[in-house]
């Protein structure tokens, strides 16, 4: 759980990272946005991007995703056998097409991505919220797992595991499959401002209508199965830090999430990325050093002041990216990857280079005697 992960930089530092987390994949951003996505790939063509046909979808939308988490203890049935099924279809079908039927050579890339095409890459990888959907997702997967009658941590852990590595397998050959899909879609998506455009115009150019009604289809069950998921965790978190029962929280939750979603796509997407920015850099520290706790005497002396500068720093970049450059001094506005929007990256390697010399020399802190 995140809370186990985060106790070595105590319980509030801990407990702020959790909820700026689940808000982050919860309604604030992730869940949303699976509306607005569903709502641009599928009905927008048909219906034009109105105000008011994005308000009725996304209301029947989170009405669904409201009655569904209502019952947690059903999540593994509705979704493991019916959802799931069909959109893991859906999904070979799109990424075998993307390969078979390109919509044409590979274009010229962007001039940022000639410049820096792994740190743009990187830094948009932030907009799939996978590191801080790993985070809160697990209590999600443990459920499901203990629903089904298993109870011991050992049993729990390696069906965890397994569950995550077919996860990050299906999300590579996704990803691989959408690389190929959009470096081929220049000529057919030109002017596209998002990438649920760009996945319409391949599949609008190369399966016609039909297509277009087949993607509604997957993109709506795909985003409904993740924004139950997220609803879920979200909910089963804060009723346990919060006075508020878990359907309480569902109810609150689709409710926020509703009213988010109709700022549409491009304006929620525009929004979340000074944020991320800013919380991402912990948490993928935060992340990678939970592979290292080993090697270090007391985990906290390495862990907290690490994350703490990554932080400091990725709000620098989020400043940037927010267009507020100008309201700081022109010494941090070009720190080294500054550009890249990495900023954080070398202060936080120097931080956890000084923090194990420091943990080095202190050793292990000596137990109280009773």
């Amino acid at each position: 759980g995140m809370d186990a992960l985060s106790s070595t930089i105590g319980k509030i530092a801990g407990g702020l990272l959790a909820a700026a987390a689940y808000l982050a994949v919860g309604p604030l951003f992730a869940t949303p946005r699976t509306a607005t996505v569903s709502f641009e790939v599928g009905l927008a063509p048909l219906t034009g991007e109105s105000p008011l046909a994005l308000f009725l979808y996304s209301s029947v939308y989170f009405l669904l995703v409201f009655f569904i988490s209502l019952y947690p203890g059903r999540l593994l049935d509705t979704v493991g056998r019916f959802l799931a099924p069909l959109k893991i279809i859906a999904l070979a079908v799109l990424g075998i097409a993307a390969f078979a039927l390109p919509a044409g050579d590979v274009g010229v890339a962007t001039p940022e991505y000639v410049a820096a095409p792994f740190s743009q890459g990187f830094i948009n990888g932030y907009l799939t919220m996978d590191t801080l959907g790993a985070l809160v997702f697990g209590i999600v997967i443990v459920n499901a797992i203990r629903s089904r009658g298993v109870e011991s941590p050992k049993l729990i852990t390696r069906y965890a595991i397994i569950a995550g590595l077919i996860a990050g397998v299906g999300l590579a050959l996704v990803y691989i499959s959408l690389f190929r899909l959009g470096s081929g879609s220049h000529a057919v998506a030109a002017g596209a401002s998002n990438g649920a455009a760009v996945l319409h115009a391949y599949v609008q150019h190369t399966f016609g209508s039909l297509g277009s009604g087949f993607l509604a289809v997957l993109i709506s069950l795909a985003c409904l199965v993740t924004a139950v998921g997220l609803t879920c965790a979200c909910a089963e978190y804060f009723s346990k830090v919060l006075p508020l029962s878990y359907k309480t929280l569902v109810v609150i939750l689709a409710l926020f999430s509703l009213f988010v979603s109709n700022l549409g796509l491009t304006k929620l997407i525009a929004f979340s990325i000074p944020v991320l920015t800013a919380i991402y850099p912990p948490c993928i520290v935060l992340v990678a050093l939970s592979f290292c706790k080993d090697f270090w005497q007391e985990q906290g002396r390495i862990v907290g002041p690490v994350m703490l500068v990554s932080f400091i720093f990725g709000c620098i970049d989020a400043l940037k990216g927010a267009d507020l450059a100008d309201w700081m001094p022109a010494q941090l506005a070009h720190l080294p990857l500054s550009e890249q929007g990495l900023a954080w990256l070398v202060p936080s390697v120097m931080t956890l280079g000084v923090a194990v010399v420091v943990d080095r020399m202190l050793g292990k802190r000596s137990e109280a005697i009773a």
